[in-house]
């Protein structure tokens, strides 16, 4: 490791340890006990370390936490640290916990071993008091270990869960603490794709205005999040599961976003032989989406995610400006059928070359890496308005060089339109209905559902005006 990184490193170690409030145990599970050591190496501990431990055994780690199906999982190291805080204010609350703010850190991990060379990744979390006495707050995250060796691996983990535990301490601005957790260490070694806070001392954030910092910040290249507004790492939801996306800004939801979605879900999955409760359906929002306007507007982003979350989508917000890149992405957590839902605008863009300038094989690495997979486009038709005619996947014209290729991607259904449609709704254009909304035109209710109606009206969203009467 490089020397300043492991000197600032230290130096956060033992500001902590030199802190007499702060007290606490450590719990490590599958990377050594990388953490604690920091606290240790750079002397002073026994001011602030009250327990570590570590069970590698399955047996001894369920007689301790209790049988678990993942043990590299959220819920293990969620049952870690209410096993471990508890244990530490019953036996240490009456002798010194009106001195003293007690803390638990802990983390559960898959390093790179050799004998498998599986996702390294790994739950990392702090649960702390910010004064004597006080209910605790917490926070979780999830990192992705991108070094080669084990080493190297466990040696960044060191130095996230110093940044972790610090920025606890330290950072009371959740937006700082975000930006502290790769601090001496380069960007290409770690990568945090989840985070969530809870507890007193962060009952007004917003955890998904912090996965949104997450990527904007560049600590990872996407976030995700339910309905209800809960922050889900990846392999979380897409285990096992068949994904259907659809891209867009969703300023607003329109009929028509609904009917591209609704028409290629029956197709899709009819052709996987899958039932819903093996679907995902994900609304994706890109970052570049969301500086439509040069800077992130978070009102802006959370009204498109208050509406998605009425409406029960899931949100991904990535950095997947490229297609391929999303795919890749996808592909990553499932071995089921991935479908990308879209409209012919963006199935042009996607066989428009100069968007492939970046790659050496050009539009056919692009779409080889797409389509790998066996990834399928569902493709939206278009009234082309200046005719009437109406476009569609089969009969899209594109450049002469690429008719053979395309003509092949369409032949073997990789590429297939969707044919289950409300003619009404072709016309509908979400920025038709943002211009009307923000000009108090009525008309712009018709052009999205009853639901989405409601939320604008009522919390205002969009520069929603309503309609001057008399």
């Amino acid at each position: 490791m490089n020397a300043e990184m492991d000197v600032g490193t230290n130096k956060k170690a033992f500001q902590i340890n030199l802190d007499q409030k702060k007290y606490g145990t450590f719990a490590e599970i599958g990377a050594g006990q990388e953490v604690a050591r920091r606290f240790f190496h750079v002397g002073g501990a026994s001011g602030t370390v009250a327990k570590t431990m570590s069970a590698y055994d399955m047996t001894f780690s369920d007689a301790i936490y209790g049988s678990a199906d993942r043990y590299v999982s959220r819920n293990r190291l969620q049952t870690m640290l209410d096993h471990e805080y508890k244990l530490l204010v019953e036996r240490l609350d009456a002798k010194m916990g009106s001195e003293r703010t007690f803390f638990v850190f802990a983390d559960t991990v898959a390093a790179r071993s050799f004998k498998q060379h599986n996702e390294s990744h790994g739950w990392l979390g702090v649960r702390f008091q910010s004064e004597t006495r006080h209910e605790p707050s917490q926070i979780i995250i999830h990192v992705r270990m991108l070094d080669e060796s084990n080493v190297d691996q466990q040696e960044a983990l060191g130095v996230v869960g110093v940044n972790l535990l610090y920025g606890a301490f330290y950072h009371h601005q959740p937006e700082k603490l975000i930006a502290s957790l790769q601090e001496n260490l380069a960007d290409d070694r770690i990568q945090v794709d989840m985070i969530k806070f809870s507890g007193p001392t962060y009952e007004h954030v917003d955890n998904r205005l912090m996965s949104l910092q997450l990527v904007s910040q560049g600590l990872t290249d996407a976030v995700m999040f339910t309905a209800d507004g809960e922050t889900v790492q990846a392999a979380e939801v897409f285990y096992k599961k068949a994904i259907l996306v659809e891209r867009g800004s969703f300023r607003p939801v329109t009929y028509a976003t609904n009917d591209m979605l609704n028409g290629a879900r029956g197709p899709f999955l009819r052709q996987c032989n899958y039932t819903e409760a093996d679907l995902v359906v994900l609304m994706e929002m890109t970052l570049e989406n969301l500086l439509s306007e040069g800077q992130l507007n978070h009102a802006d982003f959370l009204a498109r995610v208050d509406i998605l979350g009425a409406l029960g989508r899931t949100v991904l917000i990535s950095k997947f400006g490229e297609y391929y890149r999303l795919a890749a992405y996808l592909a990553r957590y499932t071995n089921k059928m991935i479908g990308l839902v879209m409209g012919v605008p963006t199935l042009m863009e996607i066989f428009d070359e100069k968007y492939y300038l970046n790659l050496e094989g050009g539009i056919l690495e692009a779409l080889g890496r797409m389509f790998k997979s066996g990834l399928k486009l569902y493709v939206y038709p278009l009234v082309d308005e200046s005719t009437g005619q109406l476009l569609t996947a089969t009969n899209l014209d594109v450049a002469p060089n690429l008719r053979s290729l395309f003509r092949y991607l369409i032949e073997n259904e990789f590429i297939q339109e969707i044919t289950e449609f409300n003619h009404e709704y072709l016309r509908i254009h979400p920025p038709d209905a943002l211009e009307k909304i923000q000009e108090g035109d009525p008309a712009w209710e018709k052009m999205v559902p009853t639901e989405v109606v409601e939320i604008i009206k009522a919390r205002g969203f969009f520069g929603y005006r309503a309609p001057v009467t008399g």
